[in-house]
């Protein structure tokens, strides 16, 4: 996969995903991350990427045309058709289900703005789609696409030590995932639940979905409406609320 970031500071994106998962994934050849700044492209002695919007108010506005150039240098670099990204507080939230799609792409282009954005007709004429990390405001875009990238990288076959581990994720299967223990057994903190010692799988596997269930249930209810549960989810879900001292019947 080849992702190109057009950015003012694509050596922050380069150095953010140089380690760990997305690093590996490019030592491996699985993934070609390209950056690429708009101000080499602009004209004049100042080199100048923005100006004052239309209308008043304060901030600055990126031009159409060192973008343009940016992203038709960008486009003809590979002759893969690239998918744009332009990240944006208007974009629509990204969600585990949108990483999955944006994974399975040959290529993305991420465009990131900065001060108050970037000129409205190059949106409409040049981004596929808008894309948020949460309703809040950032310097620019490169964190969030630092985000994607890593987000993406991750779900290449074979950036993954255990290819497990990213189907197992929260969200993957539209929960938040179980808790997690390791060495040592006991701990001044606590002890790992006896489940978890039972060499017993089946167990096991019930009584993770049950901490998905009641997690999700607890912390994300917007990401579980109980009346659609299957049977079985419900009852897991029911337990786990009376072991908890809730309300049982909360998933019936």
């Amino acid at each position: 996969m080849r992702i190109d970031v057009i950015s003012l500071f694509p050596e922050f994106v380069a150095q953010c995903a140089g380690f760990g998962v997305v690093g590996r994934a490019q030592e491996r050849g699985l993934l070609a991350l390209h950056g690429w700044n708009p101000r080499d492209y602009a004209e004049g002695n100042y080199r100048r990427v923005d100006d004052r919007p239309f209308g008043g108010g304060p901030g600055m506005v990126m031009l159409i045309d060192p973008l343009r150039a940016c992203l038709q240098a960008a486009r003809a670099a590979d002759p893969t058709p690239a998918h744009v990204v332009y990240l944006s507080p208007q974009g629509q939230p990204l969600t585990q289900a949108k990483v999955r799609e944006l994974a399975g792409r040959e290529r993305l282009v991420l465009l990131c703005g900065r001060y108050e954005g970037v000129d409205e007709r190059l949106v409409q004429a040049e981004v596929d789609e808008e894309l948020s990390i949460g309703d809040y405001v950032l310097s620019g875009g490169e964190l969030a696409a630092a985000v994607v990238v890593d987000a993406v990288a991750r779900l290449q076959e074979g950036a993954l030590n255990d290819a497990e581990s990213a189907a197992q994720d929260s969200f993957e299967d539209g929960l938040l995932d179980c808790p997690h223990y390791t060495r040592p057994v006991e701990h001044a903190l606590g002890k790992v639940p006896d489940v978890l010692l039972s060499g017993n799988h089946a167990d096991i596997a019930r009584w993770r979905r049950m901490q998905a269930l009641g997690r999700t249930f607890l912390r994300r209810p917007d990401l579980l409406d109980p009346a659609t549960l299957a049977p079985a989810d419900r009852r897991l879900l029911d337990e786990f609320l009376a072991r908890q001292g809730g309300e049982p019947g909360a998933g019936t």
